[in-house]
């Protein structure tokens, strides 16, 4: 009897969705970092998962604190099972801490810019790794997540020539945020290493950014019991860019799905949305755990 009631078990469905079109100055030496349609963004995103059957989470810019994710995605990994779906959606900008676990090749570790604080890579990867084994999580990321190397800034799709606004923190704002709360960014990373036991050991960028496959990875695939589904916004080499209604990924990522016209499976999907975004911006997918299965599924379906 208990075979046959867990084999009919309803999967269950559960979605956080983070936009923010500001962050607090205080937390950033100043900065505010103003974008325009990252809220737009994670409505857009949450309205899916709604007509998908997910029950949904939503932070808009002052609620995107690193408490309320962090509490959202604990929540979330205790409900969830073997067979279930978590949508994590972040729309933001993205930015940089120095390393000091000496795991990152380029001596930085990537990071989401929540409201009062960063999101190191680090702890997310370990976040998603307290979901259950079978558990499937799918990560849309539109933000970036570039080095400090100054770049110029892409043109918009939208308006070949105006000069749209980045999701890449200013480095020089990266840099005075690390130098005003250096204690509080050592010591997560310290703590994260510790909890985990992974210090000096796999790089753990493949959560937030946007790789390409490569052996330092296989380690951490290893580790990861749930099934994770990366789209990421851009290359870790580019800039995704903020627009009026949607930032350019999450506009494409809504053109493909066409109000859930959309048919074929998550390498598809991916496919078609690199498609419609310039050379300047493309999107990568990367996966973590055991995917085959969740791959060829339909995106967001529960």
């Amino acid at each position: 009897m208990a075979k046959a009631a867990s084999a009919t078990r309803k999967s269950k469905a559960l979605s956080l969705h983070i936009g923010l079109n500001a962050v607090s100055p205080a937390a950033y030496g100043g900065w505010s970092g103003e974008l325009a349609a990252c809220e737009f963004d994670a409505k857009d995103m949450a309205a899916i998962a709604k007509s998908q059957g997910m029950r949904s989470t939503v932070l808009m810019t002052k609620q995107g604190t690193r408490a309320n994710m962090l509490a959202a995605m604990r929540k979330a990994a205790k409900q969830l099972k073997k067979g279930d779906l978590f949508f994590l959606t972040y729309s933001g900008h993205g930015g940089q801490v120095p390393d000091v676990t000496g795991e990152e090749i380029d001596k930085q570790d990537e990071t989401w810019c929540l409201y009062d604080g960063q999101l190191i890579d680090d702890e997310l990867y370990f976040e998603l790794s307290r979901f259950s084994a079978g558990v499937r999580i799918l990560v849309f990321s539109d933000s970036c997540h570039s080095g400090t190397v100054t770049r110029a800034r892409p043109r918009t799709p939208a308006d070949p020539g105006a000069i749209g606004r980045s999701k890449m923190m200013p480095p020089a704002v990266a840099l005075r945020t690390y130098r005003e709360h250096q204690q509080f960014y050592d010591r997560l990373q310290r703590d994260v290493a510790k909890v985990a036991g992974k210090a000096a050991t796999a790089d753990p960028d493949s959560v937030l950014a946007q790789l390409a496959v490569s052996p330092r990875l296989t380690a951490i695939a290893k580790k990861f019991n749930p099934s994770v589904i990366l789209i990421s916004g851009c290359q870790d080499n580019q800039t995704s860019m903020d627009g009026e209604q949607n930032g350019a990924f999450t506009e494409q990522v809504l053109n493909v799905w066409n109000h859930g016209q959309y048919r074929g499976n998550y390498a598809k999907f991916h496919a078609a949305v690199k498609a419609g975004l310039p050379a300047s911006q493309s999107p990568n997918l990367f996966t973590l755990g055991a995917v085959a299965r969740f791959l060829r599924q339909q995106p967001f379906s529960v």
